[in-house]
């Protein structure tokens, strides 16, 4: 199960007979998710009784728990045969291989060995209780001997953890609470203009649809109103506590700003233009926004390879790296966060409307990129020629006016 599969509030059994170490499982859920309702007990036979009674979404459980055994509790539960399997973290200070042999066949989601590690415990929780995506390995290879920037890259394609965040998320969260709680219309008007939250909101969103028999959700709006208060808060805040979630190198920060205010001049005139044509506005303002979601990972991905201790050569090696991988990165991106196909069309629509029968929007798209890269007071003339006008039947008067606006 991933992070997107739970519901909007998990429910959690903690098993375990030691007091320190439940003290701790406590602490880090909290940390991951601050909404889960926890249950706990200190032997087998209570945490058999309160599988009985209640649904969980993730269950905790020492091998050595007194009267029945995590591991007998692990058995019983995979013999349900439940579809997808219940994720079950089993924990144990048993590390030699026979032990090992024996778990395997029982697929726990994790095993753990004793005395725990409080950083992996919480990535091992942030996977399963937190994000947009799939659950995966993220490890980054480490620079060293014979590792080249262009290999790091290409292994961490299909590994990034996405953009790096470009708005102050505490802020954001803090200007959107009123007495009555979080405020999900003032969070949106704080949140929108963050390529990586939209993206991630809108995956998770998309996943819970699906399981809810909804349609697909295109906009960051609907995203918040499909995952409610506690989830959107928690996968917005599980964000910061990413590797390099903030960019701290001036050379790739200068890109990462030119990049943004890019997808916000796209974002806005797609918008805008949308409007103007009765279409749907939000959709395409965030398709603008996503467009270079790709080029934004892959400055995340040299910030990451840069403080691992790797060369970078400023600022040739960055320009030479986005051009040749950043649209991979955000094919990729979009790709393994199973963003609406619909969206995906608009985004490409942006680079490139190749053959056949375009919709309006896509049109819309493609012409508010080309706006977003004029220079100021030029080209109007020679866009209204173009063939993305003709086809939208926009003259030079009407993109005068969105040029004002």
């Amino acid at each position: 199960m991933t992070a997107v599969d739970l519901p909007a509030v998990p429910r959690v059994l903690i098993a375990e007979a030691d007091p320190a170490s439940r003290e701790l499982l406590e602490q880090v859920l909290s940390g991951v998710r601050c909404d889960a309702r926890v249950d706990t007990c200190g032997e087998g036979r209570q945490a058999l009784d309160l599988l009985a009674s209640h649904p969980y979404d993730l269950v905790i459980a020492d091998w050595e728990l007194p009267g029945v055994d995590g591991l007998a509790i692990l058995r019983g539960l995979r013999q349900q045969h439940r579809t997808p399997p219940l994720p079950f973290i089993l924990m144990s200070r048993r590390n030699d291989s026979a032990s090992v042999r024996e778990v395997l066949p029982l697929a726990p989601t994790a095993y753990l060995t004793k005395p725990l590690n409080r950083e992996n415990l919480t990535q091992r929780l942030q996977g399963l209780l937190v994000g947009g995506g799939e659950e995966t390995s993220n490890d980054a290879p480490v620079p060293g001997p014979g590792l080249t920037l262009p290999t790091f890259l290409e292994r961490r394609r299909d590994l990034s953890e996405g953009a790096a965040l470009m708005t102050d998320v505490q802020v954001a969260i803090k200007r959107s609470l009123n007495p009555g709680g979080l405020d999900l219309k003032l969070l949106e008007e704080e949140l929108r203009t963050d390529p990586q939250i939209t993206a991630v909101l809108i995956a998770a969103a998309n996943s819970a649809a699906q399981h809810q028999g909804g349609g697909p959700v295109q906009t960051v709006a609907q995203a918040l109103h499909q995952l409610g208060t506690g989830q959107s808060m928690n996968l917005i805040l599980g964000l910061t506590l990413k590797r390099c979630a903030r960019l701290s190198i001036p050379c790739l920060t200068d890109y990462a700003e030119r990049y943004w205010e890019l997808s916000l001049h796209t974002a806005e005139y797609a918008r805008t233009m949308a409007r103007l044509l009765d279409l749907e506005p939000e959709r395409c303002y965030c398709a603008g926004l996503l467009h270079r979601l790709g080029d934004l990972a892959l400055l995340r991905c040299l910030e990451e390879w840069k403080q691992a201790g790797g060369d970078l050569d400023e600022p040739e090696e960055v320009g030479d790296s986005l051009d040749k991988f950043g649209a991979g990165f955000g094919s990729a991106l979009r790709a393994r966060w199973r963003l609406p196909l619909e969206l995906r069309e608009l985004i490409a629509a942006v680079y490139n409307l190749g053959g056949g029968v375009y919709s309006r929007e896509a049109l819309v798209m493609n012409m508010a990129a080309q706006m977003a890269h004029l220079p100021a007071h030029e080209g109007l003339e020679e866009l209204a020629r173009g063939r993305t006008a003709r086809l939208l039947k926009i003259g030079l008067p009407e993109l005068t006016r969105l040029r004002r606006k």
